[in-house]
């Protein structure tokens, strides 16, 4: 093999590696120091809808479920995050499967709902995605999620702080409409690994895209 056809395999195996790395990265939860607000926007992003019957994917929405679904969310919006019911937050979760959605591994300080520094340019960027003309007036779901050491009672109140910390840094640095954003804990419920309950990727904020533009925020 001569010299250039041994360079341009090599380029191309790198490029195939690469491809490789990214795929299996594809739908983690995206560490505090390493998020993009391209991340986020993408991450986001209610899917397009199909110009033509053709390119329609899956069976049509029910009207029925789509009408209920966003008369849900009018009646979370605006509303505090500890006056959610155990119920709405279930819903929540429920419908928050089948949204475009991100896990940012966003860090606290010990035993506090103060964001830690290493983790402000991830909010920092989130802010910045929530800002985006694809994103803003949405309505967003912030969901706070503790790993399952200590007791229940207590990571719940924990998980619904750092929310709360979350929103009004949004809010008063970005001026992100405080009805776009609806906080919710969910403690230590709903680990993203079981099998490690105690695992550091458990500690997270999930941030959800319910997609239902509002005309005020705009």
């Amino acid at each position: 093999m001569s010299r250039i056809s041994r360079d341009k395999f090599n380029a191309i195996r790198a490029l195939v590696t690469v491809g490789a790395m990214l795929s299996m990265t594809a739908g983690m939860a995206v560490a505090a120091d390493d998020v993009t607000e391209d991340q986020i926007v993408k991450a986001l992003a209610a899917p397009k809808k199909p110009l033509t019957r053709g390119l329609s994917v899956g069976p049509p929405a029910d009207p029925a479920a789509v009408a209920a679904e966003g008369k849900f969310v009018q009646t979370i919006r605006n509303r505090t995050t500890r006056s959610l019911s155990v119920g709405e937050r279930e819903e929540i979760a429920t419908l928050a499967k089948d949204k475009p959605n991100i896990d940012l591994e966003i860090t606290f300080d010990y035993n506090s709902a103060d964001i830690s520094a290493k983790s402000l340019s991830a909010v920092q960027a989130l802010g910045k995605a929530l800002s985006n003309p694809d994103l803003k007036g949405s309505t967003f779901i912030v969901a706070g999620h503790t790993d399952a050491a200590g007791a229940e009672s207590y990571n719940q109140d924990l998980s619904e702080r750092r929310a709360d910390s979350i929103k009004r840094y949004l809010v008063e640095k970005y001026g992100i409409a405080g009805t776009d954003l609806v906080t919710v804990g969910y403690g230590k419920s709903k680990l993203k690994d079981a099998n490690v309950p105690t695992a550091e990727v458990n500690r997270r904020v999930q941030v959800v895209n319910m997609a239902t533009k509002t005309t005020a925020s705009k």
